[in-house]
């Protein structure tokens, strides 16, 4: 029986040139770092952004990087299935496929845990929906061509660790983390040739906001990245500059042990067990 082939050599097949690559929240950030340097590998890309202006802009700075494939866009909700599989079909016409599909579009409120249904709806509605309505558009497709390919879902660490003071975003990436996980079990279980990641960014400069002192460029994150997939990780899990992977290790530990000691929630944050996570080794 011959070897699989190795995580690295299918990841050099997906990103070869002419191969497909679609790109949700694609006119900035890490969107449109990945969809720079996929271009830049060669492959076909579609960026895939709600707002035209920047995704006017961000298409020329990828066919500035591309090589031998084509670059197309076009501004889609992926909040409204019917958008994503029209996006899903002008994408089939123009590429006949796609190899790699990357959902990172999303949206951010601020607001407690009573704030107005609304936000609440579009909050989810494109961080969480937006993710399922791309999968849901492109995976069959993907799964029926028999190629190698894969899925990266963008999450978060608020997703994990639940921090307080942004509720509808954590809800949102919370339950990102759940669905990629069990669509990966789907997927390998079904024993076909797509895999789905997880990337889990740090502090990351993205959306026109002003750089922070330890933050990573969207650049860094996309270096990151692709570093895990040549290992075949599932949860990449990106440091920044001001925290490490130790530092991540402990955080996420001790809010799963906030479950198994049966402690109060978020007792990362709470004044009365300050010390003992402060003393706290994994």
């Amino acid at each position: 029986m011959p070897a699989s082939p190795s995580a690295e050599a299918q990841l050099s097949e997906i990103l070869s040139p002419e191969r497909g690559a679609v790109v949700t929240g694609a006119a900035s950030g890490i969107g449109l770092a990945a969809a720079k340097r996929f271009a830049a590998l060669g492959m076909h890309v579609c960026l895939a952004d709600v707002d035209e202006d920047a995704l006017d802009a961000a298409h020329e700075e990828v066919r500035a990087a591309a090589q031998a494939g084509r670059v197309m866009s076009m501004a889609v909700d992926v909040a409204d299935p019917g958008a994503m599989a029209a996006l899903r079909d002008r994408v089939q016409d123009t590429f006949g496929g796609v190899a790699l599909l990357m959902n990172n579009a999303v949206a951010r409120h601020s607001g407690g845990c009573l704030d107005e249904p609304d936000n609440w709806r579009k909050t989810l509605d494109v961080g969480l929906f937006g993710v399922i309505n791309g999968c849901q558009a492109f995976a069959p497709d993907m799964i029926a061509a028999g190629a190698p390919a894969m899925i990266v879902n963008v999450g978060s660490k608020q997703g994990i660790t639940n921090p307080p003071g942004r509720p509808h975003y954590n809800v949102a990436k919370a339950a990102v983390k759940a669905y990629t996980e069990l669509l990966q079990h789907e997927l390998r279980s079904g024993g076909g040739a797509v895999t789905t990641h997880l990337l889990i960014p740090g502090m990351t400069t993205t959306g026109g906001r002003d750089h922070r002192p330890g933050a990573w460029w969207p650049d860094q994150v996309v270096d990151f990245m692709l570093e895990a997939l040549e290992r075949g990780d599932f949860y990449i899990l990106c440091p920044d500059g001001e925290v490490t992977p130790e530092m991540d290790a402990k955080r996420i530990l001790w809010a799963a042990r906030d479950i198994t000691e049966n402690r109060p929630p978020l007792t990362r944050w709470h004044p009365s067990f300050k010390a003992a996570f402060d003393a706290f080794e994994p």
